[in-house]
């Protein structure tokens, strides 16, 4: 966006202590704190606003503005800041350039994030594994072999640090040398569960582990749903590897598909409970199918191999009418059922069974979202 240039060309005046402490400011979340930047250009200038200025910012009101004013945050940051630089601890605010580009975005992308670590968030190819933390053997070996299957595709794996598939993400890719970010949903002054120190030291040393809560925060639960949306927000692909059917997994998958990302999980057999809830993302259009690790690879195009040039020389030759013209819409761009209904003229249920023998033949890919693009 336009504003966001005018932004990157004053961060490097603007205090740490400033931007530690306008994330201080009680009823100030982040999208409050952008649109003070963008009103006042950096964290000082907000501080040094009059109330009649502050009073002219959308939702802004009298109480928000006495708040702002009259704040301890700054003193608070102060404090912050000894801690921070203390143990190293990078400090990404919102319009830093080293700020994640995936994760900025993001509508409601965090105006701050601590970091201890050395990656780039910005490589060319990021994806985020998550999954329940009471991990089978066939989750853990399913994530094994991902892993694996991604080492020759110069990746950064994100994950939560949890139990079960997060902590199994996270080994397998110290194993196999691949960079990999835990985002955690407390401060960087502990590491939870405690039974993680190690790995998270090791993460450190080739990736790193992230937070946008301050030192002293601890691991609550209304903290890990804010964490699941960076997880969701720095990636190019969302990998759902095992999860029942409640938890965080499929809060992040919801998160992620609002982001526009890419989204698929596993399947499993049809009365295990740690794959009902990847059989429900997939059954709901919410996650494509994947079956094998290489399937990924293929449906994303990372082999030059994959691309999708070769289509029209595997079409079958006996398509119908409506099979063609769904072939012929999907040239250009993946399109939803409703957006084929008003190109083809044909009816959804008519073109739910064309849909259906395509995708069988190969001829057409599935994906989340409900849309459907060449295979």
């Amino acid at each position: 966006m336009s504003s966001n240039l005018i932004l990157y060309s004053t961060f490097d005046s603007m205090s740490l202590v400033h931007k530690i402490a306008l994330t201080l400011i009680k009823n100030i979340g982040s999208r409050q704190a952008k649109k003070l930047l963008l009103a006042f250009g950096d964290a000082e200038s907000v501080f040094a606003a009059k109330k009649n200025m502050l009073l002219k910012i959308e939702g802004i009101g009298e109480k928000t503005a006495s708040l702002i004013l009259n704040t301890d945050a700054l003193a608070r940051a102060e404090k912050e800041l000894a801690f921070i630089k203390k143990n190293k601890i990078e400090v990404l605010f919102y319009t830093d350039p080293d700020y994640p580009k995936r994760l900025h975005n993001c509508y409601d992308a965090p105006i701050l994030l601590y970091f201890k670590g050395k990656v780039n968030f910005n490589q060319k190819r990021v994806v985020s594994i998550v999954g329940t933390r009471n991990a089978t053997p066939y989750g853990k070996e399913l994530c094994k072999k991902l892993i694996e299957t991604l080492v020759c595709y110069d990746v950064l794996i994100v994950s939560g640090l949890a139990y079960g598939i997060d902590v199994t993400a996270h080994k397998e890719s110290l194993a196999a040398k691949i960079p990999t970010v835990g985002v955690l949903g407390h401060g960087l002054d502990r590491i939870y569960p405690p039974l993680h120190t190690d790995v998270a030291r090791k993460m450190v040393a080739n990736g790193g582990i992230l937070t946008e809560f301050l030192p002293g925060t601890n691991p609550d639960k209304e903290n890990f749903p804010k964490r699941n949306r960076i997880i969701a927000g720095l990636c190019d692909v969302l990998i759902v590897v095992e999860a029942s059917s409640k938890g965080g997994a499929l809060i992040t998958a919801d998160i992620a598909n609002s982001y526009s990302r890419d989204v698929y999980a596993f399947p499993g057999r049809v009365n295990d409970e740690y794959s009902a809830g990847c059989n429900f993302l997939i059954k709901t259009n919410r996650a494509g199918l994947i079956n094998h690790p290489r399937d990924l690879i293929y449906y994303l195009a990372w082999d030059e191999g994959d691309k999708k040039v070769n289509v029209q020389a595997q079409l079958p030759l006996n398509l119908t009418e409506v099979e063609e013209l769904i072939v012929i819409s999907l040239k250009a761009n993946a399109l939803d059922i409703d957006e084929l209904s008003h190109l083809t003229n044909f009816s959804q249920s008519k073109l739910a069974m064309a849909l259906l023998t395509l995708e069988i033949q190969g001829v057409i890919i599935n994906l989340p979202g409900k849309r459907y693009q060449l295979a």
